[in-house]
């Protein structure tokens, strides 16, 4: 066996979930980059020598596994973490507690980069943000290391009346929100070698009038782009679309053209059966938050939407990062739905949606998702060397049953290792939790009143 020029990386001796259905488990496997992708990736062979490469990581005991992708996530939201989780209700809608628009650019910065270094360091090597100051933390997000696709919220509503129970939309926010979104696509969807891109991130059905959501499908065809928007996410939004247009949320989407293969529905909880036929018709892309649906005392209906031809990703959405956390609850979610241990609901089938259900939601399918000759060199690494992951009978049900986030030991993304041991090797993470703790403090002080 004879490479050359050397490979870039290779990593041998863990054990390699691909997600790739055509060889989806190799022992003893040899993983090899050149050029940001995907040359080799096989089971070593005693009879033959491991190919040069300029850097060699041995890895015995380890599990390899595709880069996560944490499909719907708000990072700068760490700043009501262990707070919002008991509120019963989404952050934008609860006075009292810091919102989007408090917060200064500065601290849009800090917050952004502390959610990004959790989510990277947790084993995500894309994640797709939305939230406020997107010009700002999408640069500052992606230095941290992972892929960032990013947009800020856009809506016509007036968020500052919304928490008290006023909903008054505004041309001239819906224009700044709309136009901001599209001069980020225009300044960074593709750059930086593909890690970072945009999606056009219509905050909800709520707060964004029927004519609004109308200009968004259109800016989107336009541009070539997807959209992302938070769907029948609570009851609250389901009153205020059945009262202000007559019809469920996802009817509403259909009717202004919104509603096809390319949307990411994040939540899709409160649906009907005749909405979830329709959404299944239209083949959306469903972001499951598992867990942070549960700690709100929602399930939304994924057997069904999957049953329905919905395609079911993942995503933490709110104050934690940890995907395989969330592969978990997925998956107890599922078989609580089913009532019972089916194959419809296995660890493959929550590993598949938090990989390549992911990639094909945002149009990288060809990219990333799986571990396969010609991808681009995203993975992560996961030290199986410790009592709670022993023994390793059958290593993707310990990492969707067992693992946690803090297991990552190693990820790269591009055939870059932007985490070794544990820590990220492109940012100083302790000045990074300590500018975001500070910025975070102040919000808090402002919003009580302070």
């Amino acid at each position: 066996m004879s490479y050359f020029p050397p490979l870039d990386l290779l990593l041998t001796g863990a054990t390699l979930l691909t997600a790739d259905p055509r060889n989806p488990l190799i022992e003893n496997a040899l993983v090899g980059v050149s050029g940001g992708r995907f040359v080799l990736v096989e089971a070593a062979a005693r009879d033959k020598p491991h190919p040069k490469a300029r850097r060699v990581v041995h890895l015995e005991g380890r599990v390899i596994t595709p880069g996560l992708v944490n499909i719907h996530t708000h990072a700068i939201l760490t700043m009501v973490r262990g707070v919002a989780e008991d509120l019963g209700f989404a952050p934008a809608y609860t006075p009292g507690i810091p919102q989007g628009h408090m917060l200064t650019p500065d601290e849009a910065y800090a917050i952004s980069r502390l959610g990004a270094l959790e989510a990277l360091l947790f084993g995500s090597t894309l994640i797709n943000d939305t939230f406020v100051h997107a010009d700002i933390i999408t640069p500052a997000m992606a230095e941290v290391g992972l892929r960032v696709w990013s947009c800020g919220r856009i809506h016509d509503v007036d968020f500052s009346g919304v928490s008290t129970g006023r909903w008054e939309h505004k041309d001239w926010i819906g224009d700044a929100t709309l136009g901001a979104a599209l001069d980020l696509a225009a300044r960074y969807h593709g750059k930086s070698n593909g890690r970072i891109g945009v999606q056009l991130a219509a905050h909800a059905p709520d707060t964004c009038s029927t004519p609004f959501l109308k200009r968004i499908g259109d800016a989107a065809r336009a541009d070539g782009l997807r959209v992302t928007t938070h769907l029948s996410q609570s009851k609250v939004e389901v009153a205020r679309i059945r009262e202000r247009d007559g019809r469920s949320p996802p009817e509403l989407l259909d009717d202004v053209g919104l509603l096809t293969d390319t949307l990411l529905g994040v939540h899709c909880i409160h649906v009907s059966d005749s909405d979830i036929a329709r959404m299944g018709r239209a083949g959306i892309n469903v972001a499951h938050i598992a867990k942070g649906n549960a700690t709100g005392a929602t399930i939304a209906p994924t057997s069904k939407l999957r049953a329905a031809g919905a395609h079911l990703t993942l995503g933490t959405d709110n104050m934690h990062a940890d995907m395989v956390e969330v592969m978990r609850w997925a998956l107890a979610v599922g078989r609580i739905q089913d009532g019972s241990v089916t194959e419809d609901w296995q660890p493959s089938t929550v590993f598949q949606m938090a990989t390549m259900a992911g990639a094909r939601a945002m149009g990288l399918e060809d990219q990333i998702g799986s571990i396969a000759i010609g991808k681009r060199a995203d993975l992560v690494v996961f030290d199986f060397r410790r009592p709670h992951l022993t023994p390793n009978v059958n290593p993707l049900g310990n990492l969707v049953h067992v693992a946690q986030g803090r297991d990552v030991e190693m990820v790269v993304v591009d055939g870059d290792i932007v985490v070794a041991d544990g820590e990220p090797t492109k940012v100083d993470a302790e000045a990074i939790r300590r500018e975001a703790d500070a910025a975070i403090r102040s919000l808090w002080q402002r919003a009580r009143g302070g």
